[in-house]
């Protein structure tokens, strides 16, 4: 067994969040490091790629990820025709050259960042071995390793309810400059999306995890609906899937003997629970969570009382809204009834239903 290394702030995932955090703690002479199970940042891909234009004002550069402007949104109601928003704008990314872009500035920031290291187990003290064998005592971790978060459920905050999605990237016949959206009663708990990026498109499906059974023949029916319509190919260029925390905000903060323990983006529950969306609130949470580390190894006790009134402040109204209209789409499920199309447009962000009281 090696030697303890010696670390300020351990950060446990390094996409976005993790990332963002490590690059926010790092400075004033502290260690920072980042750790994560997979080869290379960003890889593989288990995101839809869609970012609001609004992630401009948290990462200061997107030019080498971004492969299309998004104008709006259309969203398909059942078999009605479209219904075009203007106000849903922002960009299709490469999500790997995204978080192979924040992982390069943490490091220019002087993080030392670690892939191929899985976490193998997490010591009640805040010990953390790494599957190498190697053990790390930091004085802070920041849990950003996923909806799944190890750190997370070490700590006892866990996720329990999590969307099952499914994508397939497919040729795009016809240039396309907006995100559609497909909301149907056969769509439980979840949704289909259309998300154009340059020549191809990313195709997927999204459902409670008790209808997961349905994903794949939905989206081979979507599919070939869109084939038929002449805006994709047939051909399957890639395929992925994973999980979407659906079930709101965690309380992020937590403690392992004397190690302060952080959590940020989808280890604290912070994707959309009515549209997925995530990569925003996890650079966000993950600076954030970041800057809050720094403050506790400056001496500022309330850190971690400042990092969770943050985070309410910052999403708890937002994800307190998606929640009960989830909830409330749901709701007919449980009562053997299917949601009408009324329902499900008070269930989209894109109509004004959703933004009633």
């Amino acid at each position: 067994m090696k030697s303890p290394a010696p670390v300020d702030v351990l950060v446990i995932g390094l996409g976005p969040a993790g990332a963002a955090a490590a690059a926010a703690a790092a400075g004033d002479g502290r260690r920072v490091m980042g750790v994560d199970r997979r080869e290379q940042a960003g890889e593989p891909v288990q995101c839809a790629e869609f970012v609001p234009s609004l992630i401009g004002l948290e990462v200061a550069d997107l030019s080498a990820s971004i492969r299309q402007a998004i104008e709006g949104m259309v969203t398909y109601v059942e078999t009605e025709a479209g219904d075009h928003s203007p106000d849903f704008r922002g960009v299709m990314i490469s999500r790997a050259d995204f978080d192979r872009d924040l992982v390069k500035k943490a490091e220019g920031a002087g993080v030392e960042c670690r892939f191929s290291s899985p976490v193998r187990a997490i010591a009640a003290d805040g010990a953390v071995e790494l599957a190498s064998g190697e053990i790390i005592r930091p004085r802070i971790i920041i849990g950003a390793d996923g909806p799944r978060s190890f750190v997370g459920r070490t700590i006892g905050r866990v996720n329990d309810d999590c969307v099952e999605s499914r994508q397939i990237t497919v040729p795009l016949k016809k240039p396309h400059n907006a995100t559609d959206i497909f909301l149907s009663a056969a769509f439980p708990g979840g949704y289909g999306w259309l998300f154009p990026k340059g020549e191809v498109a990313n195709l997927g499906i999204g459902l409670a995890p008790q209808w997961k059974d349905q994903l794949k023949p939905l989206l081979d029916t979507l599919h070939r609906r869109l084939v038929d319509e002449g805006r994709v190919g047939a051909e399957v260029l890639g395929l992925t899937g994973g999980l979407i925390p659906v079930g709101g905000m965690l309380k992020a903060v937590g403690h392992l003997g004397p190690t302060a323990v952080f959590l940020a983006g989808d280890a604290a529950g912070l994707a959309n629970p009515v549209t997925g969306a995530g990569i925003s609130a996890a650079v966000i949470s993950g600076t954030m969570a970041g800057r809050a580390a720094r403050a506790l190894l400056s001496g500022r006790e309330n850190a971690a009382a400042d990092y969770i009134e943050e985070l309410d402040d910052l999403f708890g109204p937002s994800l307190a809204r998606a929640l009960k209209r989830r909830q409330a789409l749901l709701d007919c499920y449980a009562r053997n009834e299917l949601p009408q199309t009324d329902d499900l447009r008070v269930g989209w962000i894109a109509y004004p239903e959703y933004w009633a009281a």
